[in-house]
C-alpha cells in the first residue's frame, strides 16, 4: 500500500471548496451534538467533576479515540464557506507525525523554545502574556504591550487589536484594516525596545 502524501494548504483549501455545504445553525445545534453523545456512549466516557484532567490511561485512550473518529466522521467546519471538509484517519497520523517537536520563537536573550510536555512535566512551560485579540484603544495600545513585555516571568507576547487608526474605525475589509495592522506591528516592537526586550517573540 501507497504511503500517504502529506496534505498541503491548497490541498486543505480544494477539499473545503469541493466540501458539503452545511448552514452553521444545522452543524452547531444537530451535526456536532448528536456526533459527540454517539461517541459518547460509543466509547463510554463519563465526566468525573472531582478529576477534570483525566489521568487514567484507559479513559485517555478512549477520549483520543473518539475524538480521531469524530474527526474523521465529522469533518472540520469552515464557516467562511459555509462547508465542511472531510479528511481520513490516514491522513490525520501523517499530520500527526509531521508536527514539529520543537518550535523557535524569538531570537538572542528573548528567544523562546517550546517542546511537547506531558503529565508532571519538568519542563518549564512557556508563558505568552499579552491581551490576545482584545481591542486596545491606539492612543495606549505601546504602553498596554510594554506592561506585558517588561514582565520577566513573561516570554513571548500576543497582541491585541488595535480599534481606530490616526482616529478613524480599524473596520474590516477597508484600507483602514491594513494600516492598523502594520501600525500594530510597529507598536508591538517598539513596546518590546521600551521593555529592553527587543527580541522577544511575537
Amino acid at each position: 500500500m501507497a504511503a500517504t502524501r502529506a496534505l498541503t494548504i491548497p490541498d486543505v483549501y480544494e477539499r473545503f471548496v469541493k466540501g458539503k455545504k452545511v448552514k452553521v445553525e444545522e452543524w452547531d445545534y444537530k451535526t456536532t451534538p448528536e456526533n459527540l453523545t454517539a461517541l459518547k456512549e460509543k466509547y463510554d466516557i463519563k465526566f468525573d467533576p472531582a478529576q477534570i484532567i483525566p489521568e487514567d490511561k484507559d479513559l485517555m485512550n478512549r477520549l483520543f479515540q473518539a475524538g480521531l473518529e469524530m474527526l474523521v466522521t465529522t469533518g472540520y467546519y469552515l464557516q467562511d464557506l459555509g462547508r465542511v471538509a472531510k479528511f481520513t484517519e490516514e491522513e490525520i497520523w501523517e499530520g500527526i507525525k509531521k508536527t514539529p517537536t520543537k518550535l523557535i520563537m524569538g531570537e538572542g536573550k528573548d528567544i523562546a523554545r517550546f517542546y511537547p510536555r506531558h503529565g508532571n512535566s519538568p519542563v518549564k512551560p512557556i508563558i505568552q502574556g499579552g491581551p490576545t485579540g482584545s481591542p486596545i484603544s491606539e492612543d495606549v495600545f505601546v504602553k498596554v504591550m510594554q506592561s506585558y513585555a517588561q514582565e520577566g516571568v513573561v516570554d513571548t507576547i500576543v497582541n491585541g487589536v488595535m480599534t481606530t487608526i490616526e482616529g478613524k474605525p480599524a473596520k474590516t475589509k477597508t484600507p483602514y484594516e491594513i494600516r492598523a495592522t502594520m501600525a500594530e506591528l510597529r507598536a508591538v516592537k517598539e513596546a518590546r525596545v521600551r521593555a529592553a526586550r527587543p527580541g522577544m517573540g511575537v
